[in-house]
């Protein structure tokens, strides 16, 4: 299912929700993510610092994939 992610809480909100669905505690996403715990920790508080790089390999690692849509373009 589709989620619209509009702010870094959003994107951490994702993050923590499909880890529990997965299993993994913060350590454990971390070290198969290859970032740290306290970015992950960072980064599920809706952090809004969080490198863009490393929160693209996090989400990688959960099997999530991004669509980004250019202003007026539609979902189909």
């Amino acid at each position: 299912m589709a989620t619209r992610v509009r702010t870094q809480a959003d994107i951490g909100a994702l993050v923590r929700s499909t880890r529990k669905e997965q299993n993994l505690r913060q350590d454990e996403l971390a070290g198969v993510s290859g970032v740290g715990l306290r970015f992950i920790v960072d980064l599920e508080a809706g952090k809004p610092t969080a490198q863009i790089g490393k929160v693209l390999q996090v989400l990688q690692t959960l099997g999530c994939s991004i669509d980004i849509l250019a202003p007026g373009e539609r979902r189909q």
